[in-house]
Order: C-alpha cells, then sequence, then structure tokens
C-alpha cells in the first residue's frame, strides 16, 4: 500500500468521474491511488453501456437537455417501430403477398410509383421549406412526426380500398419523403444544438446507435405482435392507436425538453414582450417552456427579414422617408392593410443588428395586433404610439415609425444587455432572414 504521505507526483481525471493520483513508489515505479490505471471507463457494464450509446465526455461534452430529449426521443421511436411493423404488414397485404390471383408485376408497379412519388415530395419539400427548418426546428420535428403517423394509418388503411390502393401509398409515400426531409434536418439542428464541444459526429453517431438499438427492440416486440393482429383489424386499429398516441405525446415531451439559447422569432417575441412588460430578460430555461409548437390563432403580422427594396417602397419619397426613419443598419416599412412589415438589411448589417431589426418588426407587431402589458417607464410612450399606429391613416405611418425607431434605439441596449446576461446567444441567429442586402449609401457610386 502506498505512503500516502508522500506528495503525489500528478492526479488525473476522466470527465466528472472520480480523480485518481500517481504516487512514487521505493522501487522507481508509480503507485496509483484511486482508480486503477489501464481500465479506463470499462469497469462496468454501466460504464461500457455509457462508452457505447453516449458521447464521449457525457455529460459536459452535451447540452444540459441532452439526457431528458434522449429518453423521449426512445420512447417515440420505439412507438414509431411498432406501428411502422403494422404498416408494413398491411401494405404487403395490400400488394398482394399471399394471394395466389396477384401478379409481381403488378407489385412491383405499385411500389415503383409509391417510391417515386415520395422522391417528388423530397425535392418539392426541401425546396419550399428547407430554408425555414432551422428557425422552427421543434415544430417541425413535432410536424413530422404527426405526419408519418398519418401516413402510417394510410398504409393501415389502404387494402381495405383495393380500388384506391395503388393512390393511397402513393400519397403515404409522399408524406413519408417530407417526414424523412423533416425529421432529418431538424435532428440535425437539434444535434448541432446538443454538441458542446465541436462533437457533433459523435453526437449524431450515438444517437444513431441509439436508434438502431430501439429499432431491434421494436422489430422483437413487433414478431410477438404480427401473427396476433394478422387478419385482425380491430386489434390492429387498437395497437396503431395505442401506440400512436404514446408516440405523439413521447414527441411533445421530447421537443418541449429541448433548451436552444439562440433567438428565432418565437422566442425574441416572447423574451420582448417579457422585457417590455417587466422590464427584465428572462433566460432561456424559462422562455423555451412558452414556446408555441403549433400554429397559434393569435394574430401575427407577415415579417420579411432580409426583404429586396421593392417590398419596402414604391416611390423616391417613400425611399427617402424610410431612410430619414432609420439610424442603424436596416430599414422597416408597414404595410397595415395587407398586414406586413418589411425589413432591408444592409450589407454590413450584424447578428445584433438582425436582431434590432426583427425586434423592431415585433414591437410593430405587438402595437398593432396585441395588448402589451405595459410595466416598464416607457409604458406611457409606447401606449401613445399605439394609439398613434393604429389611427394613423394608411400611407402616413412613417412618422410613427420614426418614433418607434427612436424608441426602440433607447430601449435596445438593455434589452440586448439582458440577452446576454440572460445567457441568450447573440452572435448568430435564427430569426429566418433573406439574402438580400442593401446599400443606401452610394455616395462614391456612379450609374454607368
Amino acid at each position: 500500500m502506498p505512503n500516502l504521505g508522500i506528495q503525489p507526483l500528478c492526479t488525473e481525471q476522466y470527465g466528472s468521474r472520480s480523480a485518481r493520483c500517481y504516487l512514487p513508489s521505493p522501487d522507481g515505479h508509480l503507485s496509483c491511488v484511486g482508480d486503477e490505471p489501464g481500465r479506463g471507463g470499462w469497469r462496468s457494464l454501466r460504464e461500457i453501456f455509457m462508452s457505447v450509446f453516449l458521447p464521449q465526455g457525457y455529460p459536459e461534452s452535451v447540452s444540459t437537455d441532452y439526457l431528458p430529449y434522449q429518453i423521449w426521443d426512445t420512447v417515440q421511436a420505439f412507438a414509431s417501430s411498432i406501428t411502422g411493423a403494422l404498416a408494413t404488414q398491411a401494405v404487403l397485404k395490400g400488394v398482394g403477398v399471399g394471394d395466389q390471383t396477384s401478379t409481381v408485376a403488378a407489385a412491383t408497379v405499385t411500389w415503383i410509383l409509391k417510391d417515386g412519388t415520395g422522391m417528388v415530395g423530397r425535392i418539392l419539400f426541401a425546396w419550399m421549406k428547407g430554408s425555414k427548418l432551422d428557425c422552427d426546428a421543434k415544430q417541425w420535428r413535432l410536424f413530422a412526426d404527426a405526419l408519418n403517423d398519418l401516413a402510417i394509418f394510410m398504409e393501415i388503411l389502404a387494402p381495405a380500398f383495393p380500388a384506391c390502393f395503388t393512390l393511397i401509398v402513393c400519397t403515404s409515400g409522399f408524406f413519408k419523403c417530407i417526414v424523412g426531409v423533416a425529421g432529418g434536418a431538424t435532428r440535425a439542428a437539434l444535434t448541432m444544438h446538443q454538441a458542446r464541444r465541436d462533437n457533433m459526429a459523435d453526437v449524431s453517431a450515438k444517437d444513431g446507435s441509439q436508434e438502431t438499438l430501439v429499432n431491434l427492440a421494436g422489430l422483437l416486440v413487433s414478431l410477438l405482435l404480427i401473427p396476433l393482429v394478422t387478419n385482425r383489424l380491430q386489434l390492429t386499429y387498437a395497437l396503431y392507436g395505442l401506440f400512436t398516441a404514446l408516440h405523439l405525446y413521447a414527441n411533445y415531451r421530447a421537443v418541449r425538453a429541448v433548451c436552444m439559447e439562440t433567438l428565432n422569432r418565437a422566442r425574441l417575441r416572447l423574451a420582448l414582450h417579457h422585457f417590455l412588460g417587466q422590464g427584465w430578460v428572462p433566460t432561456p430555461a424559462h422562455i423555451n417552456p412558452q414556446e408555441p409548437l403549433l400554429p397559434g390563432l393569435q394574430r401575427h403580422l407577415g415579417i420579411t427579414l432580409g426583404a429586396p427594396l421593392h417590398m419596402l417602397v414604391s416611390s423616391v419619397s417613400d425611399f427617402h422617408q424610410a431612410c430619414q426613419s432609420h439610424s442603424g443598419n436596416y430599414l422597416i416599412s408597414l404595410n397595415r392593410q395587407a398586414g406586413t412589415v418589411a425589413v432591408a438589411l444592409h450589407h454590413g448589417a450584424s447578428s445584433v443588428d438582425a436582431i434590432q431589426a426583427c425586434a423592431h418588426a415585433l414591437l410593430l407587431e405587438a402595437l398593432l395586433c396585441q395588448a402589451l402589458p405595459l410595466a416598464t417607464l416607457e409604458g406611457e410612450m409606447l401606449q401613445k404610439l399605439q394609439s398613434q399606429l393604429r389611427g394613423a391613416p394608411d400611407g402616413e405611418v412613417w412618422p410613427v415609425l420614426t418614433e418607434t425607431h427612436q424608441l426602440l434605439d433607447r430601449l435596445f441596449p438593455e434589452f440586448l444587455a439582458g440577452l446576454v446576461s440572460a445567457g441568450w446567444v447573440t452572435d448568430r441567429n435564427l430569426l429566418g432572414a433573406e439574402e438580400w442586402r442593401l446599400d443606401w449609401s452610394p455616395k462614391d457610386k456612379k450609374v454607368l
């Protein structure tokens, strides 16, 4: 046994596990106090499991919401595996497996049409919504799983309508490929959020290992269930309903467990309203549970961030008024009749400028559409602007926009400081800005 009175040469620690120290022995060898050297994290089945299925350095190498999210994600994957097996059985039955009157050619054509329709859906959805998936990853993740359940339900029902079987499975394939795009893209966005040591590949790989293990468990359970549900439609529908309810609930809990520190429009809206009402900015842990996951009934303006100039103004006089009403790296205009706000960003606009521009648009939205709890020192000013903005004739809102800009210039430094101190990330954002950038001060430029 080593002499504990000897000064240790060094200590070492694997992540957050217990430390060990090395002492010099009389014979010149190293003597270890604590964990035995050479065995590392392989001392127990628990550590083996963690090494295989959790990212290296867990829990320090991932975000604090990693474990609750993965637990509920595992539950939903298991439920989806069971319902997927029920759907597979129904589709195989529908294409003629076990039916002597069906032909291989007919089944092949149906399958090709199903896959081809899905490929078209994948391309169209990625084209139409690909740029929006990062901004609202939680909503799109929940949407993808709900759509997946609808597609599975269609496949289970398809054999009951043989005349429309091909149309139903093609529509289901279309939906499933949309699910693949939305689910894969949002999973990548959530993985980027969870990886805290530039270890996105490791987090993604271990997530794949977890899902594979769950799918294996689902396959084993499916092997037991399939013989029981064959030719028993009521039992099939009952199991589908049970596991679909579990699937949707687990998905809701999973996305609710995610606590993102990057601002999107919904989180910025909540933070801004809280700041205007209470005078301080809440933390991500306070805002994320309030973030809407489904389209709400509350009225919102259509905000285009990074808009081209023609969306802001249509005349030279309007352009000059837009320039006069601003004092930063963006221009803003309001169309009350259409219910839209257009924001043009300067070529040199930073992420903070984009946050301020979006905050200005959200302030206009709040003044026009919502009743703000105006408990701050600027409450009377906001109430005055709200009255002016709602009562101003169409086409005469520029003076009010100027006043809102001046007010925001006073409030935004405090709001930005509150965001930073509360733990929000401001050097990047998920506000969904378009790529148009404007330079409205071409003093040294000449038209050729």
